[in-house]
């Protein structure tokens, strides 16, 4: 395996299925996607039935709150264990180059393994990897659960590199013809398409170099106006902050035991040019469910004099509303909770941005007994399918200008948990690649 220390990175190798195999059936989407509609992966089990699965290798979030959580974390330990004897997968070492086709836009990627190392995930954090929104620590210990016991890791990590200059990855888009396919596929619940291609030994080196360049200080200075004693920023999480923080937790406590060459050293992701005209940064909402307070009272109380809230006709009223906001009022969109539709405007904001204003008063809404739970949506039309029906409220957020992520995160620290995604649920990461941890 060839080492990058200095910029943080490990040339893979993956397993991938043999040829052969239903790769329709074989790739599902992240874990973490559609936690409220059960309805979604009743059918992903339903196209699958008894076909190999990524499904049968994952844990999806949805079904964490009900019993047998243990015996579905050993199902998966069990299911690894059994494709692995069954040669179900063709080894590939090198670099991956990605393409995901979805709603008419095409990302562009390159699977490649980054050292934990170089990843921190504490608050103030200046590692050349980094957190760009606080970690939810209640959401790692079933991720530990089944990591720490996996011999396959099964990535759904989106890490983005800030390359406006289109350096790093475009040469590959430029030269893909010539590499030899590795993967094709329509992938299932309209996830749209996705190919994958083998990087030759060349443009391997041409990343390595490009990746480098945009890891010089001087570089780095004199792009965010930083002094030059300022630490790099390389590679800021995308999607998977929770998956890449699990695999640092493991590491952390494996590495007095195994050495500092063990795979569990690497965690294995795609990364992405946050430039990229195919990749768009969504808000993230929030819907409350089994209200118990009085949702409006309560946040005229947290806010007082600089809360206003107006009642407006429609959804698409309360979205324009929102997304329009200017200036240092802070708009929230309100669905239900005893209301149709409103906007909540907040005057005296505590935060710099509407998320962490609306976080703060969530997370003591929630410790004082006003709802029963809350769960981060994707999705206008979720959220408001889910915020209308009886007792339950949601919060509809306007979208953070991805060309702000690296300077807000390097001056800033990290944004408040889930401020943004990469695209809507069915557009995130489809599990495909895989590679021996164990």
């Amino acid at each position: 395996m060839k080492n990058f220390t200095d910029i943080g990175i490990q040339i893979p190798q993956v397993v991938l299925p043999q040829p052969g195999t239903d790769l329709h059936k074989w790739a599902v989407v992240a874990c973490d996607q559609y936690t409220s509609e059960p309805a979604y992966w009743q059918e992903v089990q339903q196209l699958v039935g008894e076909a190999p699965s990524t499904l049968n290798l994952i844990f999806p979030e949805v079904y964490l709150e009900q019993p047998g959580a243990p015996e579905r974390i050993a199902a998966i330990k069990s299911t690894m264990d059994s494709y692995l004897q069954a040669d179900l997968f063709a080894p590939h070492e090198g670099l991956v180059y990605v393409e995901r086709s979805v709603a008419g836009k095409t990302r562009h990627g390159i699977m490649l393994c980054l050292d934990l190392e170089c990843y921190d995930i504490r608050a103030g954090s200046a590692s050349l990897i980094r957190p760009t929104e606080g970690t939810i620590v209640d959401r790692l210990p079933p991720r530990i659960k089944i990591r720490e016991s996996a011999a396959l890791e099964l990535p759904h990590i989106l890490v983005l590199i800030d390359d406006p200059a289109h350096s790093v990855i475009a040469p590959l888009t430029r030269a893909k013809a010539d590499f030899a396919p590795l993967y094709n596929v329509e992938l299932m619940q309209g996830g749209g398409h996705l190919a994958g291609f083998a990087v030759p030994a060349g443009a391997e080196d041409q990343v390595v170099q490009a990746l480098r360049a945009l890891a010089q200080s001087d570089t780095f200075a004199a792009k965010y106006g930083v002094g030059q004693d300022q630490p790099v920023l390389l590679f800021a999480m995308g999607d998977g902050n929770h998956s890449l923080a699990t695999a640092k937790a493991i590491w952390d406590k494996k590495k007095p035991l195994v050495g500092m060459d063990h795979p569990s050293r690497y965690a294995l992701v795609e990364i992405e040019n946050v430039h990229d005209e195919g990749l768009e940064f969504e808000p993230i909402h929030r819907a409350l469910f089994g209200l118990k307070k009085n949702l409006l009272a309560e946040l005229s109380s947290a806010w007082g004099e600089g809360f206003r809230y107006t009642e407006v006709a429609t959804a698409e009223a309360m979205r324009q509303r929102v997304d329009g906001a200017q200036g240092n009022t802070q708009a929230i969109g309100l669905l239900g909770g005893g209301q149709s539709f409103g906007v909540i405007e907040i005057t005296q904001p505590m935060s710099t941005l509407a998320v962490g204003s609306l976080q703060a008063f969530l997370d003591q809404f929630l410790k004082d007994g006003g709802a029963e739970a809350i769960d981060y949506v994707h999705g206008a039309d979720v959220l408001e399918r889910l915020a209308l029906q009886p007792g339950n409220a949601g919060f509809y957020l306007a979208g953070l200008p991805k060309s702000d992520l690296f300077k807000t995160v390097i001056l800033e620290g990290a944004l408040p948990r889930k401020t943004f995604s990469l695209g809507e649920a069915h557009e995130k990461r489809f599990y495909m690649e895989a590679r021996k941890i164990a």
